[in-house]
């Protein structure tokens, strides 16, 4: 069987836009959720309570499907804290971040304009309701850093997909334990500034709201790394130089390769030493090595940023002696007398780094064993 599969030139660079496009319209829906939601309850009552309720119900409401829906394709942040943080964890490339905060603040503005004509108001209206003290700082600060907290105990634990639940649960809880009614959200805070109806805030005031959530962030940041540690990941058992006639060859396939088959290749070229010649390909190979993959690796002293995807042919095939797939299916091509190997390993694509590492721990576990296998 021949491969011929050539990749689409722009999957990359579609896959990007897809998600700042889902940042973008996250934080807009989330934004249209608080404002509008706030209007609403303003003409439905007059009980300052009661209004509190009702903002608090649509917005937690609004916020757990958005990140339902979304959060597959971007990772729902919809929050600069929560990018920023994502970043500094090397979680998302510091480009990605940037893009992640240009669309928050976009759809924030965009947000809040749809919620005030939709209730026959001007777009966009600064706002006259001052928001100051001490007291209110404080809340934010609370605020923000037990939303940084659960996402980051969600995350470690591998367990986000409780995402929709636990983080809307912390937001509705701090609209009532937080005297500031939790903004916790620089770029929603953004947004209420230009609204001047019940969830606005002046511009003076959002500016010092925003200080204090950055604060709250790195509060939070630095608890999830007191309670959730990182795991260190155990040392390479690198082996001595051993002079082998003939190197076995092995190649890693899977479809981009871009991941799972560029850190297998990587673990071999560095355990396995001279007796064996490593090759990795893809059926679709992507335009460039998955970054978060590249910084799993970094993490144990290996950079396989300096193999670019290429496409898997017969001839690579023939070449190895073995032949471990991650993936590529049928397109493999098989030949009689070579050992194969079909490793069944998550994909790191669109992954955090915290997933990342756990599929980099599983492949380097494999490659140890296949060494003793060919040996």
């Amino acid at each position: 069987m021949t491969i011929n599969i050539e990749p689409g030139p722009g999957d990359a660079a579609t896959k990007r836009w897809r998600r700042l496009f889902a940042e973008f319209w996250g934080t807009a829906l989330l934004v249209t959720a608080v404002v509008g939601s706030g209007i609403a309850a303003a003409s439905l009552t007059t009980d300052v309570g009661l209004q509190l309720l009702i903002n608090a119900l649509a917005t937690v409401s609004a916020l757990g499907v958005l990140i339902w829906v979304l959060g597959p394709i971007s990772g729902a942040h919809f929050n600069p804290a929560v990018s920023l943080v994502a970043a500094a964890r090397r979680e998302v490339s510091l480009r990605e971040a940037a893009g992640y905060l240009v669309v928050q603040l976009t759809g924030a503005f965009l947000g809040v304009a749809l919620a005030n004509v939709m209730f026959d108001l001007p777009a966009w209206a600064v706002s006259t309701q001052e928001r100051s003290g001490a007291g209110l700082w404080i809340g934010e600060i609370v605020a923000t850093a037990g939303l940084l907290l659960v996402i980051g105990a969600l995350t470690r634990t591998g367990r986000a997909h409780l995402g929709p639940i636990l983080v809307p649960a912390w937001i509705g809880a701090a609209y009532f334990f937080a005297s500031s009614t939790s903004f916790a959200n620089p770029a929603v805070t953004f947004g209420r500034v230009f609204t001047d109806t019940f969830t606005g805030i002046t511009p003076t005031s959002a500016v010092i709201f925003v200080v204090c959530q950055l604060i709250g962030a790195a509060i939070g940041a630095a608890m999830t790394e007191v309670f959730y540690p990182r795991k260190r990941p155990a040392p390479l058992d690198l082996p001595a130089p051993v002079h082998d006639p003939r190197p076995r060859t092995v190649l890693f396939a899977c479809v981009h390769n871009s991941g799972r088959s560029q850190i297998a290749a990587g673990f071999l070229r560095a355990m396995g030493g001279s007796r064996f010649v490593v090759l990795s390909a893809g059926s679709q190979p992507g335009d460039a090595v998955n970054e978060v993959a590249i910084a799993a690796m970094a993490e144990v002293g290996l950079d396989i940023s300096g193999h670019p995807p290429r496409l898997l042919t017969d001839t690579d095939v023939r070449e190895a002696d073995a032949v471990v797939t991650m993936g590529c299916g049928d397109t493999c091509p098989v030949y009689p007398g070579k050992t194969y190997q079909d490793w069944q390993v998550d994909d790191p694509k669109d992954q955090s780094l915290e997933t990342v590492r756990v599929i980099r721990d599983d492949i380097r576990r494999r490659v140890a064993m296949l060494i003793q296998q060919l040996q």
